[in-house]
């Protein structure tokens, strides 16, 4: 018999006979529930739960998603992950928080090349759940700068340093020496 999806998936509108000891009806698939239990079950994602969330399609161990799932970084600066990367699950927290700890360095690196002062700096990191088997996953992270750079040539700068200047000439006067 022929499969009619995607070759080797096993779904279809008709599956060997044979195979799973299903086959196939107007409504669906009919065959003794003892079958479906018998039948070998692939594990995904090795120590984790093989009971499915109530709601959920899958246990966290068959999941798919979280199998697959990729970081990428969207920025334009140079740091790591430019490219799609797996990372496992255990150690999404660290490898994401690290990554924008590079966005950080990278402002402070830029602040005092170029004469400025770090006003701000924080990171975020995104978490989101997973629709297929209810796990809370990293879902990236995000790092906002602020940095001040001052500019000499300026000529409000120059204006506001010589206004300080005259506010501050004979604040300190010594007259006991």
């Amino acid at each position: 018999m022929s499969m009619i999806g995607a070759i080797g998936n096993g779904i279809g509108a008709y599956t060997n006979a044979y195979a799973g000891g299903f086959t196939p009806t107007a409504s669906g698939y009919a065959g003794s529930a003892k079958a479906a239990e018998d039948a070998p079950k692939v594990i995904m994602n090795p120590g984790e739960s093989t009971k499915a969330n109530p709601g959920k399609r899958v246990s966290p161990a068959e999941c798919e998603t979280c199998k697959n799932r990729k970081y990428q970084d969207g920025s334009d600066e140079m740091v790591s992950f430019k490219s799609a990367q797996h990372i496992s699950p255990q150690s999404a927290m660290a490898k994401v928080r690290g990554h924008e700890q590079e966005h950080v360095s990278n402002a402070y690196k830029d602040a005092a090349m170029n004469n400025g002062k770090v006003l701000q700096a924080s990171v975020s990191i995104k978490t989101a759940v997973c629709p297929e088997c209810g796990r809370t996953y990293v879902a990236g992270g995000e790092t906002c700068t602020k940095i001040a750079y001052s500019n000499e040539e300026n000529p409000y700068t120059q204006a506001r340093k010589a206004m300080n200047k005259q506010g501050l000439l004979g604040a300190n006067v010594d007259l006991a020496g």
